[in-house]
């Protein structure tokens, strides 16, 4: 996929000097919208009002007619209408209309060619004299200057931010929104402002005319796909939305009765996002706590000891008790703590349980974390269709949401810290009762081959069957019970090769963290998930529970959506729960501190632009390699025959395939949990039927 060419927002000195504090008179600010769940029903949008002492453009036009960028327009229901198989497309979102607009077409030309008379005949001379040859030196983005140039000749170069003179009221709005963009998790200071004060001679009046200008589309493209691009964090993310065009920003902001709505509305329209501003802002203004206070450092406590701390950790855990004793309801307590956390269950308070209580976001930096994850949500779709999927890595759940609101979720598994799931967003387009898995074919070459040469009967034990035809080997798994993929696969065809999918193992979902996946999701309920999405987008073929499990056997069936499902992969780190509390989870892949050290580093000017990583197929590969324990020492199954030892040695010297990717023969490696003696008691979960009434899962 290309990668998105963007703007450094950059200008020359010889612009930037003549940038300064702006229309002091102007300090008004966008009252933050009420705090909402991600997966509330989407709010109104936030249609702040200009400076009361701020007079309407003269050749404003009324709201409905803004059209700030092709991504910012909500999707119809029309869009999310099923349509025959053969038809199949897409929910299409606002962003993709844009996305194969060529970038340096010429803008829509505004309701009218002002012809400028008067102080601004002058100011219309210099920007015409501008754009013969100086855009280039002005605009840092070769790739805007057409659109701009072309915006301009439409308006006979008459200035868009200044009448008679001086700055005009849309000047004054567009300076007291980007003065205040803090708001919404960005720097003020990447947006410099021209002080039209300052300036009485036309030159002047023209250079502050393109600073703005500058400042403006600048904003919009950081608001509409990040101030950081995706690539420069990890390969392992990919977003297509596309940005707003500098063309459209200026048509759109020049025919706007409201010129803070429309800015605003580069920004995401998502509940999640807005929730996340809320939140923001509540914090910089004292409402809420940035957290719990940290448990003090001090000695490791064991069973009987006396100490300080044990109130506030009584209190963390919610274990009832009185007293400065570390006692036996509490070690139990911290154990339990320690099991969920990946830590060794001893019971005892170390450090590294302190640590792990305190979270590895300290207090003081909860606002980091919460721009963090405003940034990310600019990479993503800005308005969801009525139906989609929603998954947050970090807290390890899924979610469908209809018509805005949550129609069911589900406990999954991830990828492990070196293997995470990616972070995009892609369409599912069917689903697969009895899989087939297919080994990759660089796997096949570089590691089961030789192994097949070692033992020619270790696949079969392994239950993978060889075949040897013209176009080569092909090592494949037949569906069954046993397959590693379990009954269903969840298919949203993207580059990363990732899916979601059964498993013949449920123990791993009642643990609290749940990343040991090659990058693949499992899913709890996978029966159950089908059954929601069959009827939400075939909602007349009656696909219920039981019919589908009358589907398995030994055959594939693909069962094709008429309409297809976004799956929104995403990180989020911070968000809003349904009782509008903030919550925090753990940076398990790095996420936030990668992105946070590009926003406070030397590079942050040219962290809009996009970065080329190559791909390693390879290791894609290997992300699409199901996790299934009888392999990698899970059951012990196959250990227990020499193949795989469960305590990390394997036949191939303990170096191969199997110990490098599935966890064994290296200390460092992220161990998969074993599976315990007594299936442990999980809470019955309720479920959305065929039907939608709630009822009972098992």
């Amino acid at each position: 996929m290309a990668l998105l060419l963007v703007s450094s927002g950059a200008t020359l000195a010889t612009a930037a000097n003549a940038a300064s504090t702006a229309a002091s008179d102007v300090q008004t600010d966008k009252a933050p919208p009420p705090a909402v769940s991600e997966f509330a029903p989407k709010p109104a949008t936030d249609t702040s009002a200009k400076p009361d002492d701020t007079p309407a453009a003269a050749d404003a036009k009324p709201a409905s007619d803004v059209k700030p960028s092709g991504n910012t327009k909500p999707a119809s229901a029309a869009e999310n209408q099923p349509a025959p198989p053969v038809e199949a497309k897409p929910v299409e979102t606002p962003a993709e209309k844009t996305a194969d607009k060529p970038a340096d077409a010429a803008p829509a030309p505004s309701a009218a060619n002002p012809a400028a008379s008067g102080p601004d005949a002058a100011i219309t001379e210099q920007l015409r004299e501008l754009a013969n040859g100086k855009f280039d030196r002005l605009f840092a983005n070769k790739k805007d200057r057409p659109q701009i140039e072309a915006f301009y000749s439409n308006r006979n170069y008459a200035p868009l931010w200044i009448a008679d003179g001086k700055a005009n009221a849309r000047a004054t709005a567009a300076i007291a929104y980007l003065r205040h963009v803090d708001a919404d998790g960005l720097d003020p200071a990447d947006y410099p402002l021209p002080n039209f004060k300052a300036s009485s001679a036309p030159p002047d009046l023209a250079d502050a005319e393109i600073i703005l200008t500058e400042a403006v589309i600048t904003y919009a493209h950081h608001a509409s796909v990040g101030r950081v691009h995706w690539s420069r964090v990890s390969a392992d993310i990919e977003y297509a939305i596309p940005a707003a065009e500098p063309g459209d920003v200026l048509a759109a902001l020049a025919s706007a009765s409201d010129i803070a709505a429309t800015l605003d509305s580069y920004e995401p329209q998502t509940p999640g996002y807005r929730a996340l501003k809320a939140k923001l802002a509540d914090i910089r203004s004292g409402k809420i706590d940035k957290g719990k206070p940290p448990i003090a450092k001090g000695p490791v406590l064991k069973v009987g000891m006396q100490d300080e701390r044990v109130p506030e950790l009584r209190e963390r855990l919610g274990v009832a008790g009185n007293g400065n004793t570390y006692d036996k309801p509490l070690v139990d307590a911290v154990k339990k703590f320690q099991e969920q956390h990946d830590l060794v269950g001893s019971g005892m308070l170390s450090v590294g349980t302190v640590e792990a209580l305190n979270g590895r976001t300290q207090p003081d930096r909860v606002t980091d974390v919460i721009i963090a994850n405003m940034e990310r949500w600019r990479w993503m779709p800005h308005h969801f269709p009525d139906t989609y999927v929603i998954v947050n890595l970090p807290d390890f759940t899924l979610r469908v949401m209809h018509d805005g609101k949550q129609a069911w979720m589900t406990r999954i598994v991830i990828g492990k810290p070196e293997m995470p799931t990616p972070i995009m967003t892609a369409d599912m387009k069917f689903i697969t009762i009895n899989p087939t898995w297919n080994v990759p074919p660089s796997i096949v070459h570089r590691e089961y081959l030789p192994a097949l040469a070692q033992d020619p009967t270790v696949l079969a034990r392994m239950g993978l069957r060889v075949d040897y035809g013209r176009d080569g080997i092909h090592i494949w798994q037949p569906p069954g019970d046993k397959n590693a993929l379990g009954r269903i696969r969840f298919n949203f065809p993207n580059k990363f090769l990732v899916y979601q999918h059964d498993t013949p193992d449920k123990y791993m979902f009642a643990l609290d963290k749940r990343a040991f996946s090659h990058g693949c999701m499992r899913v709890q309920d996978p029966v159950h998930y089908a059954e929601v999405l069959l009827s939400l987008v075939r909602p007349a073929d009656g696909y219920t529970e039981d019919r589908i499990k009358k589907m398995f056997g030994t055959g594939e069936v693909d069962i094709q959506f008429p309409a297809f499902i976004p799956v929104n992969l995403t990180y989020q780190t911070a968000f809003v729960d349904d009782a509008g509390k903030l919550q925090i989870r753990d940076d398990i892949y790095g996420r936030d501190r990668s992105l946070l050290a590009i926003l406070k580093g030397s590079d942050r000017k040219m962290a809009d632009t996009a970065v080329e990583r190559k791909i390693d197929i390879s290791h894609r590969e290997v992300m699409a390699i199901p996790d299934e324990p009888s392999w990698f020492g899970g059951r012990g199954g196959y250990g227990a025959r020499g193949y795989y030892q469960a305590n990390g040695g394997s036949f191939f010297n303990g170096g191969g395939f199997f110990s490098r990717w599935f966890g064994g023969g290296y200390a460092s490696a992220r161990p998969v949990p074993p599976m315990p003696t007594r299936h442990r008691s999980t809470a019955r979960q309720k479920k959305i039927s065929h039907s939608g009434q709630p009822s009972n899962a098992d």
